[in-house]
């Protein structure tokens, strides 16, 4: 009972949680109930469990990869809230603590859903337990990011609820048990094909607006500059990986059904839309959160490309996905650090950050260089597979976009990163630059830089049966 574990662990955390005053017993809580979630990861690592409850839950390469992210992140964040909490009083007291292991326990629902109406349930749960996290300080800017986030997210989950149920008619009585994976797959020619493009359109309009591609990615700016650090975490590595991971579910389907080829324009159209809109905005941008969350729109944007691309593109995806979420969880929680002590995410108000808190800037300058795609991060190899894939599938005027855009991209980082880290000096204090709000991000920095150097025996072949599920080989 591995998977359900994986489930009801957190979520009986977050039970436990919210029944204690205490601010010491509620993060012991966190901390006890997110160790034990990694440890059954780890397990999972090593020994892959076997289907649970009637087959609905399941763990593939892909969603083990997603499994990771989440895992990992939850993991570095449990650390940050020992130091985030004695600085902050973020809203909801008790409930801030639970409201975390929520979003564990969803996004592992997601991870290990092998039943689709079942992950479009954790899907949801994912979304609402992260908006009270958001409205932490009480002010209008912070009310209006999560009046957005809240009505797009949930516009986008009842598109993808009506992609389910299109999925479900076209699957029929003769197409194995409803809205199983396998099930779907070994029926791919037996689908009704007309239900399943309108499956696949909303479903990719519906999980594309959680992951936040171009032209669906309005809630991003607003909800990641109001967000605390730790929550911009969650959302950028993993709320939009578990969206992804809906997206690839459904486009597997399709692959099998022998119709995924009249897709692949679409998903490569809005992998490049979001890569030059991305840059676009970044160039003019000065709040550094804004700044990655734009950041997160252009590589999301490289998801989508890959996956529509196929081949070895779907390789360097699966790869991205992981490099992906352990940037954004080093960028957001050091910039956070910074921000937290200066009281703004203003590039203005940052100037001398690696003299006046060289660990916090250090971490930042990793992040960003990161984001960049930068060697030896392990993103510069995801980016550069994804980008040759491209060519080598023959198209080249996609590359050559893809790779104007992540140029602007990285001039924009460049420019915002060497403002904030040797500009004028401005006094910003240290008080924040030590113990867990730093251990946590450099813990995934580690891992990050870590992954572009050298690769535990066990992750060569995960990636590969990933890139297989997205429709693609390895290199």
């Amino acid at each position: 009972m591995i998977l359900s574990a994986l489930v009801l662990i957190p979520l009986g955390g977050a039970i436990g949680a919210v029944a204690h005053r205490q601010e010491r017993n509620r993060t012991a809580w966190l901390l006890t109930a997110v160790a034990l979630h990694a440890a059954l990861v780890a397990w999972i690592w090593l020994d892959r469990p076997p289907a649970e409850l009637g087959d609905w839950l399941e763990v593939d390469d892909l969603g083990l990869l997603v499994l990771s992210v989440i895992s990992a992140l939850c993991v570095a964040v449990s650390g940050y809230v020992l130091g985030y909490l004695s600085e902050e009083n973020p809203r909801g007291g008790r409930a801030f603590v639970s409201f975390l292991l929520v979003f564990l326990s969803a996004a592992s629902l997601v991870a290990v859903s092998a039943h689709l109406g079942l992950f479009w349930v954790g899907m949801e749960a994912t979304t609402f337990s992260l908006a009270p996290l958001i409205y932490h300080r009480h002010d209008r800017a912070s009310l209006d990011a999560v009046w957005t986030y809240l009505l797009l997210s949930s516009v986008a989950i009842a598109l993808a609820l009506l992609g389910t149920f299109f999925l479900a008619a076209a699957q029929g009585p003769a197409g194995g048990r409803a809205l199983l994976l396998p099930d779907l797959v070994a029926a791919g020619p037996a689908l009704e094909g007309a239900l399943l493009r309108a499956a696949f359109v909303f479903l990719l309009v519906g999980y594309g607006t959680k992951m936040g591609v171009a032209p669906l990615h309005g809630w991003k700016p607003a909800t990641y500059g109001e967000a605390p650090p730790l929550v911009g975490a969650l959302l950028a590595g993993g709320l939009t990986s578990c969206a992804f991971l809906g997206i690839a579910r459904v486009f597997r389907v399709a692959t099998a059904a022998g119709i995924a080829e009249s897709f692949r324009p679409i998903l490569i159209g809005l992998g490049v839309l979001s890569l030059l809109t991305a840059a676009g905005f970044m160039l003019f941008q000065r709040n550094v959160k804004r700044l990655l969350a734009y950041s997160s729109v252009e590589h999301m944007g490289l998801l989508v490309l890959g996956l529509g691309i196929g081949g070895v593109a779907a390789w360097g995806a699966a790869l991205h996905l992981l490099g992906n979420g352990l940037a954004k969880g080093v960028a957001f929680l050091a910039v956070g650090n910074v921000a937290l002590t200066t009281g703004s995410a203003d590039a203005d108000r940052w100037h001398g950050v690696l003299r006046h808190m060289p660990r916090s800037g250090t971490l930042v300058l990793v992040a960003l260089l990161a984001l960049a795609g930068m060697p030896p991060s392990v993103l510069f190899l995801s980016e550069f597979t994804i980008l040759s894939g491209t060519i080598r599938d023959g198209h080249p005027w996609v590359a050559a976009a893809s790779v104007t855009a992540l140029v602007v991209a990285f001039a924009a980082i460049m420019r915002l990163m060497l403002d904030v880290l040797h500009g004028p000096t401005a006094r910003v204090g240290d008080r924040l630059d030590r113990g867990w709000l730093v251990a946590a991000p450099l813990a995934l920095a580690v891992a990050l830089v870590a992954l572009g150097l050298t690769w535990p025996a066990q992750l060569a072949p995960v990636l590969a049966g990933a890139a297989a599920a997205l429709g693609g080989s390895a290199p």
